[in-house]
């Protein structure tokens, strides 16, 4: 009878023991910069980003060049000004600065193109690389039995959540708390 009661009490605490273990939640942390450091295709996306914005930028010094040597025959030109030739050198410089103007401006749609493109291209190639990444850390995350996975990588900005599975969700509970109305409303995304 004692051993049967030492028995109980025995396999009541493994049974509690269990409980408790499975009800704490396993948290874990990532570091997605040294992941995409040595990823071969993030070095590729990188190479090819920075390959486009090396031609963009190229393209735009010559531009540069060119507005600076149309300035500076400008300037020299203004030099040359005198009562003899005050009305043809006046028209030639108001040529001159209306092509300088036209040039600045096609300079600072290059740029602005040039941003454009780079950024279609970073949207075209880094997210099927990103969702790599999430996919490989969920796998991870879940082989491992982790409820929770921060990202503590600086370009992250540290300890951003990136994957969780469980746990409860209280945003209800303390809107409620806060006298807030629970009518769902699309997350704000907060820019860097």
């Amino acid at each position: 009878m004692k051993k049967l009661i030492n028995v109980l009490f025995v396999a009541a605490g493994l049974v509690l023991t269990s409980n408790v273990a499975s009800a704490q939640q396993k948290f874990g942390h990532i570091n997605s910069d040294e992941i995409y450091a040595v990823m071969p295709e993030a070095k590729t996306a990188q190479t090819t980003i920075e390959n486009l914005a090396k031609t963009k930028q190229t393209e735009i010094d010559k531009m540069i060049n060119e507005y600076q040597t149309k300035l500076k025959a400008a300037q020299d030109k203004e030099k040359t000004l005198s009562e003899a030739n005050k009305e043809v050198v006046m028209k030639e410089l108001q040529v001159a600065g209306q092509e300088i103007q036209d040039l600045q401006k096609r300079i600072e749609d290059a740029r602005t193109k040039a941003t454009n493109d780079i950024q279609a291209k970073q949207g075209e190639i880094f997210p099927v690389i990103n969702q790599k990444v999430a996919t490989a850390m969920s796998a991870v995350a879940k082989e491992k039995g982790l409820a929770y996975v921060f990202d503590v990588s600086a370009s992250q900005g540290f300890n951003n959540l990136v994957y969780f599975d469980g746990g409860e969700d209280i945003t209800a509970a303390v809107k409620t708390k806060l006298g807030i109305g629970t009518t769902p409303v699309a997350p704000k995304t907060i820019k860097k």
